[in-house]
């Protein structure tokens, strides 16, 4: 990997701070640069994805989480164009519904995780019952959870035991081949406000704006401090946290595309390999077919 692209990852060896990593860093590419080098990490991941499919021996789950027009939907849009659809799955987690509340608030992912061969793809995740919901601790009363009957029960303890739950939770997707990417689309805040303006005048983006979106940032400084809580807790050597300048939206699916083509080729997966008697019939059939 190009070391460009090596310093976005936290590798959880010492404290992660937003403050140091600039939004608008661009690894020294011009846009005209990077669209050609997306162009071509493109058409490489569509061959790993083949790879991928056809051993069906492993599988990818690929996690974002942003702020509000940080350039999420984008960046799978642009990045996953060349994916094979069949081999590939696509999840946008919303509120819960009453039925998800029933359960632990791992159930609806786990229901959502890609089978071996495929590639899964989760537009927010299970982060943000680590992140929404620890700015609005009044979420976490509709999960029913024993003891958990008031908002000041929602302390430190609590947050603890829901990282720790999360990091076992990856281990064991790991554990059973289970590939996790991570990547946090890091806007900054006057390109946040430059995009939902954006939003608002031009008529055919009206429908991505929600007046929420202006009452969740005015709660900016408590969303930063809760995305670094949940990456510093819960970056790992197997499942580390991606930290993507998202203010060039051009640089961000390129460093994305990047660092997915990178660990799928550190995979080194190949395309199956019949055993001799399976070898053997294909060659009959080919005689066969020949000799019609």
């Amino acid at each position: 990997m190009k070391n460009e692209f090596k310093d976005l990852i936290v590798n959880g060896g010492k404290k992660f701070l937003l403050k140091n990593n600039k939004t608008d860093f661009t690894g020294g590419y011009t846009k005209e640069k990077a669209k050609d080098a997306l162009v071509k990490s493109k058409i490489e991941i569509n061959h790993l994805q083949e790879k991928l499919y056809a051993s069906g021996t492993r599988s990818l789950l690929i996690i974002f989480q942003a702020m509000d027009a940080a350039g999420k939907d984008s960046a799978i849009e642009h990045v996953m164009s060349g994916l094979n659809p069949q081999g590939c799955q696509v999840f946008s987690f919303k509120t819960p519904t009453s039925e998800e509340y029933k359960h632990d608030f791992l159930w609806r992912h786990y229901r959502a995780l890609p089978e071996s061969g495929r590639i899964g793809i989760h537009n927010r995740s299970h982060y943000e019952n680590v992140l929404v919901c620890k700015v609005h601790p009044e979420y976490i009363l509709s999960e029913n959870i024993p003891n958990i009957d008031d908002v000041k029960k929602v302390n430190k303890a609590f947050w603890k035991k829901r990282y720790e739950s999360i990091r076992n939770f990856e281990e064991h997707l790991t554990a059973n081949g289970t590939v996790i990417l991570k990547f946090f689309l890091n806007v900054s805040k006057e390109e946040q406000k430059k995009r939902f303006l954006e939003r608002i005048e031009d008529p055919s983006k009206n429908w991505k704006f929600s007046s929420g979106d202006i009452k969740e940032r005015a709660l900016w400084n408590d969303y930063m401090n809760a995305y670094e809580d949940a990456i510093n807790e819960t970056s790992t050597k197997d499942a580390p946290w991606h930290i993507i300048p998202a203010d060039k939206k051009w640089f961000a699916r390129l460093a994305i595309s990047e660092i997915i083509e990178d660990r799928m080729k550190q995979l080194k997966i190949q395309y199956p390999i019949l055993d001799e008697a399976e070898q053997a019939k294909l060659s009959e059939t080919k005689l066969a077919l020949l000799g019609e």
